[in-house]
């Protein structure tokens, strides 16, 4: 798997395996994006991934430690846990295990849900509110056509009798709206879930604005919103994908220095 930037071995600490090290850099690099963006909820929420294992392996999972700001995050203090969010490793640092409940249940179902992002961002958490969820009438929300799942609130997500639920409602797409709550997201690598992050953001920024402006909004042909995901897929294939070279340049334009977040 490709990352952003390899790690020297000089900087990995011992007992990391090279894979597990580069991803560290690639997922503490992410939190701190996030910042950047103002995609931070004080210390809560998440950005999960899963560690690289063998096929016969316990899959084991990358979590920001609680209590730490986003800005805080580094490679050498992000937590490995197993799918129950026990920690698996010695760390000063507790988990929040309550909030690994949604992660945990997605993961656990969905074995090409490698990352998983959930915000409560101002746009996100407005539209969530809205009985009529997101509208596929502008041009980011267009591309998500058909990959919009929604899960109805039913409290702060604690109660592990929700996660068949959370599971249910997701189905096969990569994008939920948490019913006045937030916003979600799935991802084989963290590049992915981050650009489909930020095309869902984005959607729900650009409802917000034209819905305060005079009129109605123009609605766009089903036979044209039904290519449009088709399109902007095939537009992101080859070696290296545009999820890649976006979240690769947004990174450098933060101006996050991966030697920094050892």
């Amino acid at each position: 798997m490709h990352y952003g930037r390899d790690a020297s071995s000089s900087s990995r600490p011992a007992g990391i395996a090279q894979p597990e090290w580069a991803l560290r850099l690639e997922l503490a690099a992410c939190y701190r994006l996030f910042d950047h963006l103002g995609w931070t909820e004080a210390i809560f929420n998440h950005i999960t991934v899963r560690v690289p294992h063998g096929n016969d392996a316990t899959p084991h999972y990358l979590i920001n430690p609680f209590g730490l700001h986003y800005s805080e995050v580094t490679a050498s203090n992000l937590i490995k846990i197993d799918v129950t969010g026990q920690a698996i490793s010695a760390t000063e640092h507790p988990v929040n295990v309550a909030g690994f409940v949604i992660h945990s249940a997605i993961h656990g179902a969905r074995p090409d849900a490698h990352c998983i992002m959930h915000v409560h961002t101002t746009a996100g958490c407005a539209v969530a509110c809205k009985e009529s969820g997101l509208r596929q009438d502008n041009f980011y929300s267009a591309m998500l056509a058909g990959d919009i799942a929604y899960h109805d609130y039913m409290g702060v997500t604690t109660d592990l009798s929700e996660q068949p639920l959370l599971v249910k409602s997701l189905g096969a797409a990569n994008h939920m709206i948490l019913r006045n709550h937030g916003l979600l997201v799935t991802g084989d690598d963290v590049p992915t879930a981050f650009h489909r992050l930020w095309t869902l953001q984005r959607a729900c920024e650009v409802q917000l604005a034209s819905d305060a402006g005079l009129g109605p909004n123009r609605q766009i042909a089903p036979e044209i919103l039904q290519r449009v995901p088709a399109t902007e897929k095939a537009m992101s294939t080859g070696a290296v994908s545009n999820s890649r070279r976006m979240f690769d340049a947004m990174v450098r334009r933060a101006g996050i220095s991966y030697d920094a977040l050892a």
